[in-house]
């Protein structure tokens, strides 16, 4: 299924660009793209590295400024609106700045202060999501001590701590073990499953198909296919769509003959 027309409402949607577009020196790293993510949905944001995957997302919750566009999050204009949008969303971002002399909980704490969220509240959220995460044993070690998965997983503790709307997630299971892997995926559905919003980058396709309900190809910094996960990929797997309309290298079978050791 191929991108529409737009002409539905951005403000209907639990996130929602419109014509966004970013430019670093002359190349577009993402041009002139569209997408809607209906409310309810796990929607998966998946292409080859350097499609502008997490440029898009930054530019769409405020992150960086796009040179055109506008983006919605939970009905909010980002830009026009930051300070409310920001209160409707959670963030996971590549490359997201972590505060790791921190330990756990004085960076939820810290978190929870931000959004001027009731300490006792705070208190609470922490201890059930630290403990949910299989961190409560580590709520007293400063972040920097973390490995990559344990760091990955207090920063989707810190994106569900506020109870947002919707939670934007770029690769949330990358480095994390298989068993904290399918915990994460849990907790993913049940959030939506009460009304919250996923939108999930990430390049495992199997996960993509697994998890999500709708799903959108990015290329070259436009979206080119979406919708529900069964309207993109047709008759085959997301992979074998995915590989007809971003192509593949092809390799002969007498390539890298020289690691054989001959």
């Amino acid at each position: 299924m191929m991108p529409s027309s737009f002409q539905s409402d951005p403000t209907d949607q639990a996130f929602a660009v419109r014509d966004l577009s970013v430019l670093f020196g002359p190349k577009a790293a993402v041009d002139h793209l569209n997408l809607d993510v209906p409310h309810g949905s796990i929607f998966g944001l998946v292409g080859p590295n350097g499609a502008g995957k997490t440029t898009m997302i930054s530019a769409a919750t405020g992150l960086l400024r796009p040179q055109s566009g506008s983006a919605w999050i939970n009905g909010v204009n980002v830009w026009e609106e930051s300070v409310a949008a920001k209160a409707h969303f959670g963030l996971l971002i590549d490359g997201m700045p972590v505060f790791d002399r921190l330990t756990a909980t004085e960076y939820l704490d810290f978190l929870g202060g931000l959004r001027s969220m009731a300490p006792d509240v705070v208190a609470q959220r922490s201890e059930e999501l630290l403990r949910t995460l299989g961190l409560a044993e580590a709520k007293d070690k400063q972040i920097v001590d973390f490995s990559a998965g344990m760091t990955k997983k207090i920063l989707l503790a810190g994106a569900l701590l506020h109870a947002p709307r919707v939670l934007i997630l770029d690769e949330p299971l990358e480095a994390v073990d298989p068993a904290s892997g399918q915990l994460i995926q849990k907790i993913l559905r049940n959030y939506a499953r009460s009304g919250g919003t996923v939108l999930l980058s990430s390049h495992v396709m199997e996960l993509v198909e697994g998890l999500c309900d709708h799903v959108a190809i990015i290329n070259q910094g436009t979206v080119i296919a979406s919708g529900t996960v069964d309207e993109v990929r047709g008759t085959g797997t997301l992979v074998d769509k995915f590989v007809e309309l971003v192509g593949s290298t092809q390799l002969d079978d007498d390539s890298f003959g020289w690691l054989g050791g001959k």
